[in-house]
């Protein structure tokens, strides 16, 4: 492939010459706004001695091919849908360019929250009770109308918390699921827990410091995630088994759904348990984002991080292309 060449080239120095490092961003999804941002403080934050930076922003799968052109790797700022969900990463590897985090596998299963909860809960992994629906009708099933209330109802290939919703009586499940519903084909009902909620990054299969998160409103919605003040998010020193836990939770979702580079698992602590909530394969990197928190605690700056996320990849899609 054409790109092996470029990869077999992996230095920072790049020949004497600044990487092209074409900054991927905008898309189609809900999460366009957030991917827009990500994109802006990744061109912040990326090293012009190091890197040739060139804004891309798309609004559909053509103007990617048009736009991608020459570039030595993709930095990849999308989020959602055609984004996340391997669509995109497919489609770069189809055009021989190097991109960054997790590959096509991986991308669509953890976009997919009602398997890749399948698939922790086969690892053992504790989860939060669910089930799927992709019709009003199936409201009426037996199974639905045994829920035990609260339960949250989201878009299940969703993400930001967009078309989410804590649903606390059966008279207003209909409602919140049709309102999922226009976000996405099938929504996720799952039993609300109350607990503290925390953030896992994980970058190179290293878990880096824990936050806890603690939302101003009802819940870790889009506006605490993105609006300053909108939540408490610090570093915690979680009891040492706790700890033990939640780490083995982590790392063993980042494996078991063949993530890579990085990656940030979501979870709620109840009773001294993790519950796995989802796995996210490209977090937000914008000024309020966890991810960067996370790393900054760990003594890695916002450029470094990039640099990091950069040369990983374009390590990984050398290792996939070796295997595949």
């Amino acid at each position: 492939m054409v790109w092996l060449n470029v990869v077999a080239k992996n230095s920072m120095e790049w020949r004497g010459l600044r990487m092209k490092v074409g900054v991927i961003m905008g898309g189609t999804s809900s999460e366009r706004d957030i991917s827009l941002l990500t994109g802006q403080e990744m061109i912040t934050h990326l090293d012009p001695q190091k890197y040739e930076v060139v804004p891309v922003v798309i609004n559909n799968k053509r103007e990617l091919i048009e736009k991608s052109a020459g570039l030595d790797i993709a930095l990849l700022a999308l989020h959602g849908k055609y984004g996340e969900d391997g669509t995109i990463q497919g489609t770069l590897d189809s055009l021989g360019i190097p991109y960054t985090g997790c590959g096509v596998l991986a991308s669509s299963v953890c976009m997919d929250k009602d398997i890749s909860k399948r698939i922790m809960q086969q690892a053992g992994v504790p989860t939060v009770e669910w089930l799927q629906i992709s019709d009003l009708e199936e409201l009426s099933s037996t199974t639905v109308m045994q829920l035990s209330y609260p339960v949250v109802v989201k878009p299940n290939s969703g993400g930001s918390s967009i078309g989410t919703q804590i649903v606390r009586e059966p008279s207003t499940l209909r409602e919140a699921t049709e309102a999922a519903l226009a976000w996405d084909d099938t929504v996720m009902i799952e039993q609300y827990i109350e607990g503290e909620e925390i953030t896992c990054a994980i970058l190179d299969g290293t878990m880096l410091p824990v936050i806890s998160i603690r939302s101003s409103g009802a819940f870790f919605d889009y506006s605490s995630k993105y609006d300053d003040g909108g939540a408490e998010e610090r570093i915690v020193q979680l009891p040492a088994d706790i700890h033990k836990h939640v780490e083995a939770a982590a790392l063993t979702c980042y494996h078991v759904l063949k993530c890579s580079v990085y990656a940030r698992v979501d979870m709620i602590i109840r009773d001294g348990m993790p519950y796995v909530l989802e796995v996210n394969t490209l977090p937000g990197l914008t000024r309020n984002s966890l991810l960067p928190k996370s790393a900054d605690a760990a003594g890695i700056s916002f450029a470094k991080l990039l640099d990091s996320i950069i040369e990983l990849s374009l390590q990984q899609r050398r290792k996939e292309a070796k295997s595949g």
